[in-house]
């Protein structure tokens, strides 16, 4: 009985201090605090969905905005590539087959480690040009002008993406590089001279050509070809300009092919543009050609040219071949006779 009295007089003591008018103001506080503690995080959470939204309207490469495509396309940074860049590559012999993959190699952007909440997840149909144009080795600098990388921010007052898209701001386009447009109007200088008829003086130009080059003695004939092959396909494997097999071949972006040190020396000598075709071409455009062609070409069998040999090697294999008839001249110590009728060995 005398601890249920207690305890009674406990819970009055309770029930007087919850009476109090002080602690009925907290209360009241606590209870107002809460409402407004709710707001500001509802604040905060339509601001970065609102921020998520302006970023879906972003290139993730070059920062531009995708309302001014009038057909609003738009690439996935992540996942596999698309059929027309698959077809591509695999023409390419190339063998990245997701964005993150290739994007690196082509813009030296590493993708795969974006925020959907900082970082856009989409890349504008002119980046995607970009990428067709260094897969098919053709000048690209037009489309993409940009030296450095867009830089991606968290969310924040100050905002960039928010600010533009609320206040109708153009965004900054970058400045062309004096060098890139120069090379730019020879290109289409040259481009547009190629319509034009040709001067009855270029038809010593393959004549001018191979004195240039002077590759007689370095280079190896197509008469040394063991098979008699057609006409189309002895042309295809050799120099357009020395018209010997290629050595070292370099392709360039209208896609012929050419010795290297023979193309280095005429666009050295003549001017920056293709023997061929008279197409704009730089020493930086020149590429090697797809492993499958070079595999062709190393594997064409031919007649060893030394006297009392006749052994038919593979053109990969020509020169280790070469350097054993080196080995056995050396060996042997073969007497050479001078003019005063001397020898010497």
């Amino acid at each position: 009985a005398a601890i249920l009295d207690k305890v009674i007089e406990k819970e009055i003591e309770t029930v007087a201090v919850m009476s109090h008018p002080l602690f009925e103001t907290d209360t009241e506080l606590n209870k107002g605090m809460q409402p407004i503690d709710k707001s500001v995080f509802s604040m905060s959470q339509r601001e970065a969905e609102i921020h998520q939204a302006n970023l879906q309207h972003l290139c993730r490469l070059c920062g531009g905005s995708f309302k001014n495509d009038p057909y609003k396309r738009s690439h996935p940074v992540h996942g596999p590539v698309d059929d027309e860049t698959q077809a591509l590559l695999r023409k390419k012999e190339k063998k990245a087959t997701s964005w993150p993959d290739l994007l690196a190699r082509v813009f030296k952007i590493d993708v795969k480690g974006d925020i959907d909440t900082i970082h856009p997840t989409k890349f504008c149909h002119q980046c995607w040009i970009v990428v067709q144009n260094k897969l098919n080795n053709s000048p690209c600098e037009m489309f993409f002008p940009r030296k450095s990388p867009v830089e991606w921010h968290p969310h924040s007052s100050s905002c960039d993406v928010c600010g533009a898209s609320l206040c109708g701001v153009k965004r900054k386009k970058q400045v062309l590089n004096p060098q890139l447009s120069k090379k730019l109007r020879m290109v289409s200088g040259r481009a547009n001279k190629i319509r034009q008829i040709r001067n009855p003086k270029q038809v010593n130009q393959k004549s001018l050509m191979k004195m240039i080059a002077s590759c007689k003695k370095i280079h190896l004939s197509t008469k040394i070809l063991a098979v008699d092959y057609p006409a189309d396909f002895v042309k295809s494997i050799s120099c357009q300009i020395c018209e010997h097999i290629l050595a070292d071949p370099v392709e360039t972006t209208c896609k012929h092919l050419f010795c290297r040190a023979c193309i280095l020396k005429c666009l050295k000598i003549v001017g920056s543009y293709c023997p061929a075709c008279r197409y704009p071409c730089f020493p930086t455009d020149l590429v090697s050609p797809v492993k499958s062609f070079l595999n062709i070409l190393n594997s064409l069998p031919v007649v060893c040219p030394v006297k009392d040999c006749q052994e038919e090697v593979c053109l990969g294999k020509y020169c280790h071949h070469l350097s054993r008839h080196k080995e056995v001249e050396d060996k042997e110590g073969y007497v050479y006779i001078n003019k005063g009728g001397r020898p010497r060995q």
